[in-house]
């Protein structure tokens, strides 16, 4: 009989959730539940109900999201709001019905206002206006934020729950979506680059005037933090944040452009041709740089630096998509 507490990962296939499995099963963790789409629709309250009543885990990473880059939030708003929405009240409200004490909810830097002071603290939720190409998103994810800390105000000493909430800033690494329309910048500029290089394609255009700013971690260390804010005493926990200011963010440090980002994208594929851009696409915010202040005083640091992690996400680009190369 296993007797480790039983952790459930929701979206494990994706790549925080993998990343999270990886770290758990590193640090000997064996006793871990995972349910594909297939098997568990996260939007559907009544499986949701039944399957933590089936598996009564102990603790949630809830690493389940619908996610894609700008274009794909600016066509899909819909989607994007009512999937997300559903996800984190259907986790969290089974999860508290089911007796699970301690759950870590991941969110995203979008959370915060457009024209945010930099570096972005937690206090500054709430505090201005959205980026509109992704406001229904970031509406979900200050949400998913609020109902933690709404259980925790309403159950914490009467049930003991303990839920937490960490916002990464922009992810990338294994796992990561190449799709040709709804990716993320990192992976979108990784395939073009590489299919570039192939074709011997002498210049690519990119979206946007490449003068915004942008904060990238890599998304093992992402998994580190998750484990390492899940595991903090409590007492630690709440000495670093407020009853209703409790997020936690999880950045590098620092930040680049994306003109930056392309160039050390291209050195690292080998691709030598010119880099335009194009200032008729959107450029979402002008800059989304984290103060990970809090996090760095509870003891945890970033450790992959962006140019050994691009490789490594290059690397795992070219074992899944190696028929192209």
């Amino acid at each position: 009989m296993n007797t480790q507490p039983k952790i459930y990962v929701a979206g494990h296939r994706g790549m925080v959730g993998s990343a999270i499995i990886r770290a758990l099963q590193q640090a000997g963790q064996t006793n871990i539940a995972t349910r594909t789409h297939a098997e568990l629709d996260l939007t559907d309250q009544v499986a949701v109900r039944s399957f933590f009543a089936t598996e009564q885990p102990d603790q949630v990473y809830l690493a389940a999201a619908k996610v894609g880059g700008i274009h794909a939030n600016d066509t899909y708003p819909a989607d994007f709001i009512y999937q997300n929405l559903m996800i984190e009240t259907n986790v969290i409200e089974a999860a508290f019905r089911n007796g699970v004490k301690r759950l870590l909810f991941l969110g995203s830097s979008c959370i915060y206002p457009r024209l945010a002071a930099q570096p972005m603290e937690e206090s500054a939720l709430l505090t201005g206006l959205l980026e509109p190409t992704n406001e229904p998103y970031a509406i979900a994810k200050i949400a998913g934020i609020k109902l933690c800390e709404s259980y925790n105000r309403q159950y914490g000493q009467s049930h003991g729950v303990d839920y937490r909430s960490v916002m990464p800033t922009n992810l990338y690494g294994t796992g990561d979506n190449y799709h040709p329309e709804n990716s993320h910048v990192i992976p979108a500029l990784i395939r073009r680059f590489h299919q570039a290089r192939l074709q011997n394609v002498r210049s690519v255009a990119i979206w946007g005037t490449g003068t915004p700013k942008r904060e990238f971690l890599y998304v093992d260390d992402m998994a580190a933090a998750s484990m390492h804010v899940m595991n903090l005493p409590k007492t630690d926990y709440d000495k670093h944040t407020q009853p209703m200011l409790s997020h936690i963010n999880v950045g590098q440090g620092h930040d680049i452009t994306i003109r930056e980002l392309a160039e050390t994208i291209a050195r690292v594929i080998g691709y030598s041709g010119e880099i335009t851009f194009d200032p008729d696409k959107p450029d979402g915010a002008p800059r989304k740089l984290m103060d990970s202040r809090r996090i760095n005083s509870l003891g945890w640091q970033a450790q992959v630096g962006l140019e050994k992690g691009l490789e490594k996400a290059y690397e795992d680009f070219l074992k899944n998509y190696g028929a192209e190369r």
